[in-house]
C-alpha cells in the first residue's frame, strides 16, 4: 500500500486570468452541483469564449519562462477554480452538468471545478504576447482565477488510440453540438 502522507504542499500562483466572465457556469455548493443556467444560454457563453480573448497576466519576474512560447499555436493553462466555496470542495458525487438526468457519478468521473482541489485545466488558442501577457482564445475561467502553470500543447504527447467516455458524456457532448 502505497503512503499518502506527505507534507503541505503550497502553490503559489504566477499570474491571473482576466477576461469578462465573472461567474462560473457551474455553481458547486452543499447542495450538489447546477448550472447558473439553463444549457442554452450556457453553452452560447461557452460560444463567445471561443472567440473572446482572454488575458493571462503573468507576474513580471517571470517574463524568462515565456521565451519561446510564441512558437505555439496552443497553450495549457493550470488554474485554480477560486470561485468554487470550501463546502463545493467536499462533494463526493454529482450529476453532471448539475442535470439529474444524467447519473450521479464520482466527482473524479467528472470536468466538474467541483474538486477537493479545485485545480483546472484547459487548451487555449495563443493569438499574442506582450511582455508578460498571453493573450488567448477558448479559455472558460473566471476573471481573476489564479493561474498556476502553463505548458505547451503538443498534440502527438496523448494517446493516439480510442478514447473511451461513457454514455453519459456522449450525450453531453451531442446537446452540446446541437445548440452550437
Amino acid at each position: 500500500m502505497m503512503d499518502t502522507t506527505f507534507d503541505d504542499i503550497i502553490l503559489h500562483p504566477i499570474g491571473v486570468i482576466r477576461n469578462t466572465t465573472k461567474q462560473p457556469f457551474l455553481i458547486a455548493n452543499e447542495q450538489g452541483l447546477s448550472m447558473r443556467d439553463d444549457l442554452t444560454p450556457t453553452i452560447e457563453e461557452v460560444r463567445r469564449t471561443e472567440e473572446t480573448i482572454s488575458e493571462v497576466v503573468l507576474n513580471r519576474d517571470l517574463a524568462d519562462l515565456l521565451d519561446g512560447i510564441d512558437e505555439y499555436s496552443h497553450i495549457k493553462i493550470l488554474y485554480w477554480a477560486h470561485g468554487v466555496p470550501r463546502e463545493g470542495r467536499a462533494l463526493k458525487k454529482v450529476h453532471p452538468m448539475g442535470n439529474p438526468a444524467y447519473p450521479l457519478v464520482g466527482l473524479f468521473s467528472t470536468c466538474s471545478p467541483a474538486r477537493p482541489n479545485p485545480i483546472l485545466t484547459t487548451v487555449v488558442r495563443l493569438v499574442g504576447r506582450e511582455g508578460t501577457t498571453l493573450h488567448v482564445t477558448g479559455l472558460d475561467a473566471i476573471d481573476g482565477s489564479p493561474v498556476l502553470d502553463i505548458k505547451p500543447h503538443v498534440r502527438e504527447f496523448y494517446p493516439a488510440d480510442e478514447v473511451r467516455i461513457p454514455e453519459w458524456m456522449k450525450r453531453i457532448q451531442e446537446e452540446v453540438r446541437e445548440r452550437k
